[in-house]
């Protein structure tokens, strides 16, 4: 099945992506078909992952990644700890200022604020909040 990209920049990553997967593969001195026998796909699959072609699947790739050892490259794809933009984007939403709720009836601050409260003593945890 052919799937086209409408966007020139995803395509020349996917291209990237592919050729350095051909590229690890050869450090490693695979062949292709050993490559695919290791990943469970066809040799005819593996190099339509190395041309970056966008219709093969991201199984394929999860395997391809984990057979040379580049797993954990994979799972740190948009790890929340180091998303520059969507730390950007929290940190704008965050509020300005927090108002405390009170109790309607005594205008009190409600029991569980109190319980809540250490006082600025740590916790067992080494938080003091």
């Amino acid at each position: 099945m052919a799937f086209s990209m409408r966007s020139q920049r995803a395509q020349r990553a996917l291209r990237q992506v592919g050729e350095n997967l051909k590229t690890a593969r050869l450090k490693r001195r695979m062949a292709i078909k050993d490559f695919a026998d290791r990943v469970g796909v066809s040799a005819r699959t593996i190099m339509r992952l190395e041309k970056g072609d966008a219709g093969v699947g991201t199984g394929t790739l999860a395997m391809a990644c984990l057979v040379l050892g580049g797993i954990d490259r994979l799972s740190d794809l948009f790890d929340p700890a180091s998303d520059g933009t969507g730390l950007l984007l929290e940190r704008a939403s965050l509020p300005k200022r927090i108002v405390r709720r009170r109790n309607k009836a005594s205008g009190r601050s409600t029991s569980a604020d109190k319980e809540n409260w250490t006082g600025g003593q740590s916790d067992d945890e080494g938080m003091g909040f």
